[in-house]
């Protein structure tokens, strides 16, 4: 009876996972290599098995391909971001930089083109939860600004009056800035922080995101006033 509880609180504590791919040999490799590594771990093959699957199980993080056999991979991503901020890695054959874009844009976290390596994989799974599971202290202070506020206690970020969508990561970017507020913040010390050590010489993801939260923030994207690139070095966020 003892080793049972033991072991029903062992699953309850394992990372929930949810990957989502119409490829049998793909979920059966991730399935495998997840469970191996102490992940607990949701299949689906359709978009509509998805969303169900991910409001039964409100996973941690979410693998999900974009070629689905019945609603696009967009659409998905669509539908979790309308009531989760659940990090979402996108897995897909699609190599073209404006469906990385729009993926990003439309709220996932990261994009892993196939085929891939298991292991840079799983460094980037890592990582998405660990921006998932980013705890705030009470006593954290707001921050206001000309075009929107950033409550870092509540990890929430206001726009005329009404909340802005980040996804976990456009979060970690942006929560890094403010903490500095007014301090360059260099390309490599983002990386490191929100992506992990091995995406130090990344640049390329930063300029996405930068470029994503101020769409979102800034009333003129085109001539940001609190989110600034420091040409070839980072990045500053002033009031």
């Amino acid at each position: 009876m003892v080793d049972q509880v033991r072991a029903d609180q062992a699953r309850e504590e394992r990372v929930r996972v949810l990957v989502v791919d119409d490829e049998p040999q793909i979920l059966r490799a991730l399935r495998i290599n997840l469970n191996a590594r102490g992940f607990a771990v949701t299949t689906a093959s359709s978009g509509a098995g998805a969303l169900t699957a991910a409001g039964q199980t409100n996973p941690q993080v979410i693998v999900l391909d974009l070629g689905l056999p019945d609603i696009d991979g967009f659409t998905v991503l669509a539908g979790l971001r309308g009531w989760t901020d659940v990090p979402v890695i996108v897995l897909s054959a699609r190599t073209d930089s404006a469906d990385k874009v729009q993926a990003l844009d439309a709220g996932a976290d990261d994009y892993v083109t196939k085929p891939f390596g298991m292991e840079e994989f799983l460094a980037r799974l890592r990582a998405a939860v660990r921006r998932g599971s980013v705890a705030t202290d009470s006593s954290e202070p707001v921050v206001e600004t000309e075009a929107f506020t950033v409550d870092l206690r509540a990890k929430q970020v206001i726009r005329a009056g009404a909340p802005v969508h980040l996804t976990p990561t456009e979060w970690g970017v942006l929560e890094l800035l403010v903490r500095n507020e007014g301090k360059l913040v260099g390309q490599r010390d983002i990386l490191t922080h929100v992506w992990g050590p091995s995406y130090g010489t990344q640049s390329n993801y930063l300029r996405v995101y930068l470029a994503s939260l101020r769409r979102k923030l800034e009333i003129d994207p085109t001539k940001p006033r609190h989110l600034l690139t420091e040409a070839g070095m980072g990045y500053r966020f002033v009031r």
